[in-house]
């Protein structure tokens, strides 16, 4: 459902359902009840200024009463951010695709505590794209390739990609070495169940068939430390991390795995220590080999 109301500031505007009935006559009246801790002259000043829009584009005022539209959508009062001291770099751009190297520390898309300072709405606002999307995500901590599709007309056969798991990716990692996982060992096949609660921070093993895949080797070794390559064959939330510390091997600079760590501002002199390396497809609109690789290092093995 295409949002009636253009990009702002690089952020989209918010879609509300209405209830079809119910004790409130108007729609201001049921969003003021709905957002009471929310200043209420200022929900008002939003209809009054014609910000409060239904699908066809149909603005509601005041009066309209409720159960006339279904959707509406509206742009949030968004908080004044900090900037935050990393910077995002192009790899790659043209009319339908660009690649950056994301810094640690900075989000991919908005949430929580962070919306202007995400990777998306940054670039957005920096290269005016307001149609740019995030074709996957990397955890805000994690650094390194990361693609948007610029053009809408072709996203749908990118993100096909990522549906399909026709995207080859690697990472690299710092982290202990074990004596049993040398130079000339083969590679580990790391296969677990994974889940994650929306409500509980960290992702976890539990008994049942797998469904996370990921190929761990050794790459190089210094001073008793590891540079690994992961290369992930499924997607969840912290599934490297967390194969990694269920290996004994937790990733050097993680406040969540093997162990949680009481939360703390971030460190920038300490980044977890999770690269996404590169990025590998055959491009599903020209049929051309693509293969994106970061210019970032992991100062811990540098």
């Amino acid at each position: 459902m295409r949002s009636p109301l253009p990009v702002r500031n690089g952020v989209n505007a918010t879609r509300l359902r209405l209830p079809a009935e119910g004790p409130w006559e108007t729609a201001l009246e049921y969003i003021l009840d709905r957002f009471d801790h929310v200043d209420p002259d200022g929900i008002g000043e939003r209809f009054d200024r014609g910000e409060v829009v239904a699908l066809g584009g149909e603005v509601l005022t005041r009066t309209t009463p409720l159960g006339e539209h279904t959707f509406v959508w509206y742009y949030r009062e968004l908080p004044v951010e900090e900037r935050l001291p990393v910077e995002l770099s192009i790899l790659h751009q043209d009319e339908r695709l660009l690649v950056v190297d994301k810094p640690h520390f900075l989000p991919t898309t908005p949430g929580g505590m962070y919306v202007a300072e995400s990777a998306l709405v940054r670039l957005r606002v920096e290269l005016g794209l307001p149609d740019l999307i995030p074709m996957h995500r990397l955890d805000r901590m994690t650094a390194g390739v990361l693609m948007f599709a610029v053009d809408p007309a072709t996203r749908g056969a990118y993100q096909l990609l990522f549906e399909n798991r026709r995207i080859s990716k690697e990472y690299r990692a710092v982290a202990p070495v074990r004596p049993e996982l040398g130079l000339d060992t083969a590679p580990l096949d790391v296969r677990s169940r994974i889940v994650k609660s929306r409500t509980y921070l960290l992702a976890q093993e539990v008994e049942g068939p797998a469904n996370t895949h990921t190929t761990v080797s050794l790459l190089d070794e210094r001073a008793g430390r590891g540079l690994y390559r992961l290369q992930p064959h499924t997607g969840k939330t912290h599934q490297l991390r967390l194969h990694m510390a269920s290996l004994g091997l937790g990733i050097i600079n993680d406040p969540f795995y093997p162990v949680l760590h009481p939360q703390a501002p971030d460190d920038y002199a300490r980044p977890l220590q999770l690269l996404a390396h590169s990025i590998a497809f055959t491009d599903p609109v020209d049929g051309t080999e693509r293969t994106y690789a970061s210019r970032l290092a992991l100062a811990e093995f540098a």
